[in-house]
């Protein structure tokens, strides 16, 4: 195998262009980059198969929802796992298309699409491409959490094997456009899905104030996005003397009545994902990841991640599907945990933060929004959030947020608000100037929210005085911008750099139709934003 590894589907791709040579950014290797190739093209293959085969279940489904989410950036670093769902791939074609698949006639159904074809493609064909792959990849995690707690949309689901077929097609800018658009119109069906999954099973989050100090004693650290492991957690730790604290996306969890009614659910550590090496180095507990948002882990600290669902790192403990954490728990009993209560900070020196303001919270106080706006209280929202990372430029959103003027709400969501969700600015209206509306996941709230706020002022989302500031890392990012996308919605700016992925020709169509712009300076930015 050379090391040639080419992969440019997150932010921090090396040089802005793409990372090459024997690792990423990200720190996968070569081999990996590679198998998650093949992986790609076998899902491209299985597509085929499901486009002439009658008799696709649930199973066929739910493999390549997995095989998707396993290729999302900092989720699986393991060669044989991903060498095992290559295998699962082949094996459901196999059964939906037993005599195509033993065809040795090339006539494009039987056959893995190679991923070196998309790569060198011409750019605007790759670009779009791109923005359809990334977009069902980070689409893929939100069903697959959606799944789990049993809500599944065959809509969206067929929608996985149509835009991979279109990957693996020889079209053009005219038949790929339309669907890079319709990614954004499934993923809010599929954003719809989980919001309905989640709040079905957990109820409706409430505001909650969350402490940053880790209490004395045995405790574990669960960090992702997966609720249900966080539940099932929390039920295997009950009256065992273990706290659980999240970490990083997970940080949403204290808002739902379901899961913080467990006295042991006690708060959360650390701060951004990007920040785990040096923060998880020596805490005297162990680690359990969920989803994406895992960093190759250190000596000094690896025995002591634990690994479930699709993320997986070699020789890494990985917690299976029978969802017995045991080992977690004794881990955690034998380090122990601090003496003493000890406390933390966020980046800004806060001691605790706020979430919980998801679309149900804000909506029930739309009346006292609505007469905030009319009474000229509230001047203008800002929704500023997104993915987190390690790139230098994401002070930038710090900073904007320090200097929103005090008659203006700041919306946030996902971990980019580790950045600054520790802050404290003030009330407004008798509510809290920033508001935490959750995950990644759980954009579709933001959605609800300002499309609420429109219904009720009688206008579109784009005469709100309503300005969206995001950052964006990896593949759920671009799924939620062509969302908004789809929506209509215009005036967004992106950082800390645009997708290295966008072609000059894609990137004018993008500015042209929707006006997106790059992050320029916080003043700047906020002096143009403030006049709309």
């Amino acid at each position: 195998m050379d090391n040639r590894m080419f992969c440019f589907q997150c932010e921090q791709t090396a040089g802005c262009a793409g990372c090459t040579g024997k690792a990423g950014v990200c720190g996968k290797t070569t081999e990996v980059a590679e198998l998650q190739d093949q992986l790609t093209g076998a899902l491209v293959g299985l597509s085929r198969a499901v486009d002439n085969a009658p008799d696709t279940n649930e199973g066929t489904w739910r493999l390549m929802i997995e095989g998707l989410f396993t290729t999302v950036t900092n989720v699986n670093f393991n060669e044989k796992t991903i060498r095992d769902l290559i295998d699962r791939v082949h094996a459901e074609k196999a059964r939906l298309v037993p005599n195509c698949y033993s065809c040795t006639s090339r006539c494009g159904r039987n056959d893995d699409y190679d991923m070196h074809l998309l790569w060198s493609a011409q750019e605007d064909v790759r670009s779009l491409k791109s923005l359809i792959l990334f977009g069902v990849r980070g689409m893929a995690a939100y069903a697959y959490h959606a799944m789990v707690l049993g809500y599944t949309d065959d809509a969206v689901n067929r929608f996985f094997a149509k835009a991979l077929f279109a990957v693996g097609e020889d079209w053009g800018m005219v038949e790929l456009l339309p669907i890079v658009m319709e990614v954004g119109e499934k993923n809010l069906q599929c954003m719809a899905l989980l919001d309905k999954a989640n709040t079905e099973t957990y109820g409706t989050p409430t505001p909650v104030t969350v402490p940053l100090t880790v209490e004395k004693g045995p405790f574990i650290v669960i960090t992702g996005h997966d609720l249900y492991d966080l539940k099932l957690l929390l039920e295997q730790t009950a009256g065992k003397g273990v706290n659980i604290y999240t970490h990083g996306e997970m940080l949403p969890a204290h808002g739902y009545p379901e899961l913080k009614k467990y006295p042991h659910l006690k708060g959360n550590f650390g701060t951004a994902w990007q920040n785990q090496q040096k923060e998880f180095a020596d805490i005297p507990a162990p680690v359990l990841f969920t989803t994406n948002c895992l960093m190759p882990p250190r000596a000094s600290y690896a025995d002591r991640v634990f690994t479930t669902a699709v993320v997986s790192y070699p020789e890494i403990t990985h917690i299976g599907e029978d969802k017995d954490f045991t080992p977690v728990i004794e881990k955690a009993l034998a380090l122990g945990g601090y003496n003493e209560d000890k406390p933390f900070t966020g980046i800004n020196g806060g001691g605790t933060v706020m979430t919980g303001f998801g679309h149900g919270a804000v909506l029930s106080v739309a009346e006292q929004v609505i007469d905030a706006v009319k009474a000229g209280a509230i001047k203008h929202f800002f929704l500023v959030g997104g993915c987190d990372g390690a790139r230098p430029g994401r002070n930038y959103y710090t900073e904007f947020v320090k200097k929103t003027p005090a008659d203006t709400v700041v919306l946030t969501l996902a971990c980019g608000k580790y950045r600054f969700n520790d802050l404290d600015l003030g009330t407004i209206g008798g509510l809290p100037r920033l508001m935490d509306v959750g995950q990644c996941n759980d954009a579709y709230g933001a959605v609800k929210i300002a499309l609420a706020l429109a219904e009720a002022f009688g206008c579109g989302v784009n005469d709100l005085p309503l300005s969206m500031v995001l950052s964006w890392y990896e593949q759920k990012a671009v799924c939620i911008l062509l969302t908004l996308l789809h929506l209509g919605i215009k005036n967004i700016r992106l950082g800390p750099t645009l997708p290295a992925f966008v072609s000059p020709n894609v990137l004018n169509y993008l500015v042209e139709n929707f006006n997106i712009a790059p992050i320029t300076t916080p003043e700047e930015d906020l002096k143009v934003l403030l006049k709309h």
